[in-house]
């Protein structure tokens, strides 16, 4: 039992009032007073020592009552004070004070994901409409230059919503994992290979429409040793590995390069994956929100002409999909640039029994 609880307080209430009740009838006794003024005494002594317990009790509570009222009509500012207290409302008050900053932190990236989701949305579909506004009012002709800026603008905006889909699909729990076993050399050989391709298609594109796309920064894949194997989703892992190599090709510098390692882990088929570019790095203050839904705050601007940051969703899936495995994905410290690791568990030793 605690030394301050609730239950201590009520006990010695009812001790002191033994006490003062035991105390008065001896007096009485010895004094020879009458014992209707006794007991009006001892009623008194007792009223106010349980109206001064009673009023530390009902107190707190009436405050938490006001700040949980507030909270039900939007008021997520107020918090319950005396949540240093060393009882059970001390407890509660602390209780209610983390549920009004977790609801207070929802409402305000709620308020964040209908800014940027209008905002991100708003960019490809205004260029879409320019171009076919110039077509049909006879300002441009549709030839396939125009058709590729306008191509463009539909791609940007199809990514927007498949990344805003998976994130949806991730917060339902309706992706399954289909874990196997695979090689992981030829696996991320493949992955890069992807990655150049498709950078080399929107760099296509983006000549035609006068922009630019990363095109210059190489690709290193670093697997040891080389006949490692994992046990995980394939699916799921291309999405990390692809979102942290975009990422990290958009803040890297002109001609840079970005290595993607890969290790043996602790358990069995499992592990340890790195991305690291040669860019400005992330700030240490910044590490905590890097994986946050449409974050770009405090990462310095990409790279190159024409490049912009993305829709900030890449890593927020690349989160998910690496929770979705029981694994951790975090900043790492790095004499230079950014370094990303992922740890994946493989196969747990129950799995291995069966």
């Amino acid at each position: 039992m605690r030394p301050f609880s609730i239950k201590t307080k009520l006990g010695a209430l009812v001790v002191v009032s033994v006490f003062i009740t035991t105390g008065l009838l001896m007096i009485a006794v010895r004094t020879e007073t009458e014992l209707r003024f006794i007991t009006v005494f001892s009623v008194i002594a007792t009223l106010l020592i349980t109206q001064f317990v009673a009023h530390s009790l009902t107190s707190p509570l009436d405050e938490m009552n006001t700040v949980a009222r507030g909270i039900s009509h939007g008021d997520y500012t107020r918090r319950v004070r005396g949540a240093d207290r060393r009882d059970e409302l001390g407890d509660l008050a602390q209780t209610i004070n983390r549920m009004a900053d977790d609801l207070e932190a929802q409402e305000r990236q709620r308020k964040e994901l209908v800014a940027n989701v209008s905002h991100e949305l708003r960019t490809p579909i205004a260029g879409l409409r320019a171009v076919l506004e110039n077509v049909v009012d006879g300002v441009s002709a549709a030839d396939p230059e125009t058709m590729r800026t306008a191509l463009k603008q539909t791609e940007r905006l199809g990514r927007l919503v498949e990344t805003l889909l998976d994130l949806s699909r991730l917060d339902n729990g309706v992706v399954p994992l289909r874990k196997r076993r695979f090689e992981v050399w030829p696996y991320l050989s493949g992955v890069l290979k992807e990655a150049n391709m498709v950078a080399s298609a929107r760099a296509g594109i983006a000549s035609g429409s006068g922009s630019h796309t990363r095109t210059d920064v190489h690709l290193h894949l670093d697997v040891s040793p080389p006949e490692l194997t994992a046990h995980a989703d394939p699916e799921r892992i291309h999405q990390v590995v692809a979102n942290l190599i975009d990422n990290a090709v958009k803040h890297s510098p002109p001609h840079g390069r970005v290595t993607v390692k890969a290790r043996r882990g602790e358990g069995h088929e499992s592990l340890d994956l790195e991305v690291l570019d040669e860019g400005p790095g992330i700030p240490r203050s910044e590490w905590h929100r890097v994986f946050e839904r449409f974050n770009r705050g405090g990462v310095a601007a990409p790279h190159g002409p024409g490049s912009d940051g993305g829709t900030g969703l890449g890593l927020a899936i690349a989160r998910w999909a690496v929770d979705l495995h029981g694994g951790r994905i975090g900043v790492a410290e790095s004499p230079r640039g950014c370094r990303i690791q992922v740890t994946l568990p493989g196969v747990p030793s129950l799995d291995r029994l069966t």
